[in-house]
């Protein structure tokens, strides 16, 4: 499905493949992953989407996010809302589907190939309306999960499935100990130039 010569961009739903790569057990790599998807094409742009709790004193996601800023992923983020439900629970709200949505769209006549990690099946119009330009669309994400991470929907409307358990072996590791921070946070450190 992957050509040389295609044009690819990455659009990688953090949170959402966060949640993926966890419910199978191990953690993603991200300098791997960048590399793998070099290897199968023109890699034009790596985009990570996440929401970042700006009031918090330190933020569990930061080391990541500073880690993909200088390893040559763009990075989107916006700040999380956070808010109590009627039962009186702290809930975090921080959707990124419409930066996303707006990012690929605008990049579509300049790819061959968009690959988007995440399984969240309000992304299926997304899709369709990339492959009415004629973009070839592969999602990744998991169905080996209980219960799979994958909408249908979202699923059926892909050129290709990509099964993240199968990527387990080129882009992933061992999940960090339980005394490790929490979230995204298993990456090495930045790589600055001097």
């Amino acid at each position: 499905m992957f050509y040389k010569d295609d044009r690819l961009a990455l659009f990688i739903d953090g949170a959402n493949l966060y949640a993926a790569a966890k419910s199978l057990g191990f953690d993603i790599d991200y300098k791997l992953l960048r590399q793998e998807f070099e290897r199968r094409g023109k890699l034009l742009r790596a985009y990570y989407y996440t929401a970042l709790l700006e009031n918090e004193e330190y933020s569990p996601i930061r080391p990541l996010v500073d880690w993909l800023q200088y390893n040559g992923y763009a990075l989107v983020t916006k700040s999380a809302k956070e808010y109590t439900d009627a039962v009186g629970r702290r809930k975090i709200k921080g959707n990124m589907d419409i930066e996303l949505t707006v990012d690929a769209m605008e990049l579509a006549q300049r790819m061959d190939h968009a690959v988007l990690f995440s399984g969240d099946g309000d992304f299926r119009p997304l899709v369709e309306a990339l492959q009415r330009q004629g973009v070839r669309v592969s999602v990744v994400s998991t169905t080996r999960s209980q219960p799979p991470m994958i909408a249908d929907e979202l699923r059926r409307q892909a050129d290709n499935f990509i099964e993240l358990d199968a990527l387990r072996d080129v882009i992933g590791r061992p999940p960090r100990e339980v005394s490790a921070p929490p979230r995204e946070l298993a990456q090495p450190e930045p790589v600055r130039e001097t």
